[in-house]
């Protein structure tokens, strides 16, 4: 949960920067391209990530524009970076102009349950990591670059001058 606004601003902009260099890596093919019945393509997984920023947020009675969860994945990757981008810059500023340290600890109901706003953030920031994080696989199934994200990639090692890690 966080108590302070501009800690959960400082780590939104570090995750927000991190899902937009991995979407940067998808490509318009790979979006539909299903590798298992039973597990998401990189679009819908892409998507799912973008459309759940405003989808959660607004919950709390906070309005900005963001994308609404039942539009289909566009067919470009490019359209899914810019719709994610947006709505996240829109989150950030919209939680600038309207919130404090104080509404951190308003209570929402959130999917039946009453969560502090506070919580609400850090589970859309927990959200947005562990799909990101089915994405890679999904990209790496996929034969994509999966760039690195909270350290190297196997193929970003050589540029440590180091092998890469099995």
């Amino acid at each position: 949960m966080y108590n302070k606004l501009q800690d959960f601003l400082n780590d939104w902009k570090t995750e927000s920067e991190l899902t937009l260099k991995v979407f940067n890596n998808l490509t318009d093919e790979s979006l539909n391209k299903k590798i298992n019945e039973n597990i998401r393509t990189a679009g819908k997984l892409a998507w799912h990530i973008t459309t759940s920023v405003g989808e959660m947020a607004h919950q709390t009675g906070l309005s900005f524009n963001a994308v609404e969860g039942d539009l289909p994945v566009p067919h470009t990757a490019k359209e899914i970076f810019t719709a994610y981008k947006e709505a996240s810059e829109n989150l950030a500023a919209a939680i600038k102009a309207n919130w404090n340290d104080d509404s951190l600890s308003v209570e929402d109901n959130m999917y039946g349950e009453m969560w502090k706003r506070g919580t609400t953030l850090k589970v859309i920031v927990d959200h947005q990591i562990h799909h990101r994080a089915q994405l890679t696989v999904v990209m790496r199934l996929n034969g994509l670059k999966v760039p690195g994200v909270y350290g190297p990639a196997k193929e970003e090692w050589a540029e440590f001058g180091m092998p890469a890690q099995e």
